[in-house]
């Protein structure tokens, strides 16, 4: 490969990674994350936001189906201890969540190794029941909360009018 060669490839790779990180700035949705210290674990949930924009979230997911939580990027959850999802221990480190609609009304929210597009059920850490509210003040950006509730974390997520809430506490 000649020298002018190696220029232009190199030119050609940079303008590709730039044209790349500028689609992905242009898409619009903010980045959030929610942080909490939870029986000594420190736990951060890293998203991005997506606007509802008139759409009905009932209707955007089929039953059965994976829901990365977010746009663009998968939605981590990152922790510096072990901890304990319904019974199932889930390893200090960084993890993808991912929710699942079951049928009207059913959600479980599930700690993954691997991102929606390369979901299997062997990447599955743990999956809980999130509970359902409706009928609250409609949330036009999708908003993650992360409280500390008696020692145990509650993951709420709130879009349009619907919230979700799952706990976890630190493992023992």
């Amino acid at each position: 490969m000649t020298r002018v060669d190696r220029v232009v490839t190199s030119l050609a790779v940079a303008g590709l990674l730039l044209g790349v990180s500028i689609l992905a700035q242009a898409h619009g949705n903010e980045k959030a994350a929610a942080k909490a210290a939870i029986g000594g674990a420190n736990i951060t949930i890293e998203y991005a936001r997506p606007m509802l924009k008139g759409r009905d979230l009932n209707k955007m997911i089929e039953p059965g189906k994976l829901w990365r939580i977010g746009a663009d990027i998968p939605t981590t959850l990152e922790s510096d201890q072990d901890l304990d999802f319904g019974g199932t221990r889930v390893p200090k480190g960084k993890h993808i969540l991912l929710a699942r609609y079951i049928e009207p009304g059913r959600w479980t929210l599930i700690v993954s190794s691997k991102s929606v597009l390369q979901y299997e059920p062997s990447a599955k850490l743990a999956e809980v029941p999130l509970q359902l509210e409706t009928g609250k003040d409609p949330v036009e950006a999708l908003t993650i909360n992360l409280s500390n509730q008696g020692g145990r974390g509650v993951i709420d997520i709130a879009w349009g009018d619907s919230r979700l809430d799952a706990s976890f506490a630190p493992a023992k």
